[in-house]
């Protein structure tokens, strides 16, 4: 038997040039036989033992099965060796289902058969709404809270119901600890969302709770990152976020009203301190002023007097020096200041009973004098 007699059927001489061409051979046998096409007559009279069929004798069948299979193995050998990480993601990469590495974003290679992939969004932020669910999220966002009144009811200190509705929102920071350390981070979220929340309002006043929100918020963040630390869940609380405080809605009418009552106190106080700041400031300033007056009124009459005394002493001084002198002089100051203010003078004579002529001094006409 001669090397072209071994061959194998496709070895033949017609045989497919290339692989684009066997493979477009072979689905087309393929179809031929399922799909009802017609074979030509004498395909099948090749072969040693006599038997035929639609794709030639029994060897030449079976050596294109195998192709086939080996063809579409060696495609998902090749497919499964390289696989990609998008931007944003983080690979958890298992060889015979235990842990091996953290795979980075880009191309990356692994073991066919034996490594699995496990990708992990690492940048998108979740979030777990508490007491409301989002119905229709928009620009203007629909929010539907029927039937979650167990999420959102709580009791505080002094033993009065609130209605608080929150948000927390978190990242996945270790892809490992999220996948296999809790079975159902989501869930746990939202548990230790709860007790968290749950306790510091329990510990706070009803009024308080209404006042400090960012408080509130800040203590659950930080209680709910501890607590989720502790149960390596390997996510990182990116914000608790308050959406809505209130009493709840049996209570919301006569909670208004001393609401009311309570705005309405605040105000009148503030309108009497308003009041207060303006009046008793005045007074103040007043009391000071007419005090800053007094003194300057006795530092003057103080220097008026003083000055006084002094020239009273410096003509007493002269008087002594020269007595009649001084005497005249005073006399005559005395009368040049006090003459230019009259204006009818009467001379009267110690020796008359009588008045003396009226003396003009204002160049008017001169009266009579009076008889006696």
């Amino acid at each position: 038997m001669t090397w072209q007699d071994q061959q194998p059927p496709w070895g033949k001489p017609g045989r497919p040039g290339s692989p684009e061409e066997l493979l477009s051979d072979i689905f087309k046998k393929f179809k031929e036989k399922f799909g009802g096409g017609h074979v030509p007559p004498g395909a099948g009279d090749q072969g040693s033992s006599g038997q035929s069929g639609p794709f030639g004798s029994k060897p030449r069948r079976g050596g294109l099965l195998l192709l086939v299979v080996g063809v579409i193995i060696l495609f998902q050998l090749i497919t499964s060796t390289f696989y990609t990480i998008e931007p944003g993601e983080q690979g958890v990469v298992l060889r015979f289902g235990r842990f091996s590495k953290t795979a980075p974003s880009g191309l990356n290679f692994k073991v066919p058969l034996i490594d699995q992939v496990i990708k992990v969004d690492v940048e998108t932020v979740r979030k777990e709404e508490f007491g409301f669910r989002t119905k229709t999220p928009a620009r203007q966002t629909v929010y539907e809270k029927e039937g979650f009144d167990a999420e959102s009811l709580m009791l505080t200190a002094d033993k009065n119901v609130i209605d608080v509705e929150w948000i927390v929102q978190y990242k996945v920071r270790d892809p490992f600890d999220f996948l296999f350390k809790v079975g159902d981070v989501s869930q746990a979220v939202r548990d230790l969302s709860e007790t968290a929340i749950r306790r510091i309002v329990g510990n706070m006043d009803f009024d308080y709770v209404l006042s400090n929100r960012e408080i509130l918020a800040a203590s659950t963040a930080k209680e709910l990152q501890a607590a989720l630390d502790i149960y390596e869940s390997g996510i990182d609380i990116v914000t608790v976020q308050l959406q809505d405080v209130n009493p709840p809605n049996t209570v919301k009418p006569a909670f208004n009203e001393v609401n009311e009552a309570d705005q309405d106190m605040k105000r009148l106080v503030n309108e009497a301190e308003e009041a207060y700041n303006q009046v008793v400031p005045k007074a103040h300033g007043q009391a000071k002023e007419l005090l800053e007056q007094s003194h300057g009124y006795a530092k003057e009459r103080v220097n008026i007097a003083k000055g006084e005394a002094g020239r009273f002493l410096a003509v007493l001084k002269e008087y002594r020096a020269a007595k009649e002198v001084t005497r005249q002089r005073l006399y005559l100051e005395t009368m040049q200041e006090v003459l230019p203010t009259l204006t009818d003078i009467y001379v009267i004579d110690k020796d008359q009973r009588g008045l003396l002529p009226f003396l003009n001094l204002t160049g008017g006409s001169t009266p009579v004098a009076p008889q006696p």
